[in-house]
């Protein structure tokens, strides 16, 4: 059995204390981190070494942005892709020994004007989703696990308003289709929706409201997916609300899924 957890820490320094916590209380053999804002060299990997994590890949960028893959099982570096070309540190990949690939992917949030004219950073977002659709339509995934901060939430129940979203960034139509065509072309399964298909799910909360618990405005931005290969052997995803209240917590929450996967 193999448990694998995703989070955007939105800074993994400023963080740490959180991830060890998260690493002692719920002990996933792999955790997948997102906006870890700081170079390889400065992420505190070996503190997380210490705790029982010795194995990881990462690609990091000053400041913003920034993937890293912890693993309590050895995994090697399977690379990484500059998806649309942003030369920024948004993807790595890691594989287990058993030959499964995990991608960890960290999608740009798209800035708040949902136009490509008016928002160059919705476009990126747009052509980064594009980049990752053609992807997988050229290689299809094989014993394969993608989970990040995607930055859409796709379905209605996954906001807490539909209607009022839907010209908000990270819910309107041109970014769910853009991702439910990179779910299609990778014959990909959204693990936390097979599991929970109905009901509101959300995985953020914004730092803009004061009682995100009572008011509840979330979305479902952060996502496990598996290959058509190991849906079967996929179970169990949950997402951990309480992280939220947390003392100094990212505005994200981890999402875990196990699989039948025997750790090696």
């Amino acid at each position: 059995m193999l448990t694998v957890a995703t989070w955007n820490i939105n800074s993994v320094r400023l963080r740490e204390g959180l991830v060890a916590r998260l690493l002692r209380e719920e002990a996933p053999d792999i955790l997948c981190l997102q906006e870890c804002k700081a170079p390889v060299e400065r992420m505190p990997l070996a503190a997380f070494a210490a705790l029982g994590w010795p194995h990881a890949v990462a690609r990091g960028q000053k400041g913003y942005n920034g993937v890293a893959i912890l693993s309590r099982v050895p995994i090697e570096d399977a690379g990484a892709v500059d998806f649309a070309g942003l030369g920024q540190a948004r993807h790595v990949a890691a594989r287990l020994p058993d030959g499964t690939l995990v991608h960890n992917l960290y999608v740009p949030a798209g800035g708040d004007i949902p136009d490509r004219e008016a928002n160059p950073k919705f476009g990126q977002k747009l052509d980064l989703l594009a980049h990752l659709r053609d992807h997988f339509r050229a290689e299809r995934p094989r014993r394969a696990i993608l989970v990040g901060d995607l930055n859409v939430a796709p379905l209605e129940d996954d906001v807490w308003s539909h209607r009022q979203l839907l010209g908000v960034v990270s819910h309107t139509p041109v970014e769910t289709a853009a991702l439910t065509d990179a779910l299609e072309a990778g014959g990909w399964t959204d693990i936390t929706r097979r599991d929970h298909p109905t009901g509101k799910l959300y995985s953020w909360w914004s730092y803009r409201s004061p009682d995100w618990d009572r008011a509840d405005k979330g979305r479902r931005l952060d996502h496990i997916w598996a290959s058509p290969d190991l849906v079967g052997a996929a179970h169990d995803s949950r997402i951990l609300r309480p992280v939220r209240g947390w003392e100094g917590p990212s505005d994200h929450v981890p999402v875990l899924a196990r699989f039948d996967i025997a750790p090696s």
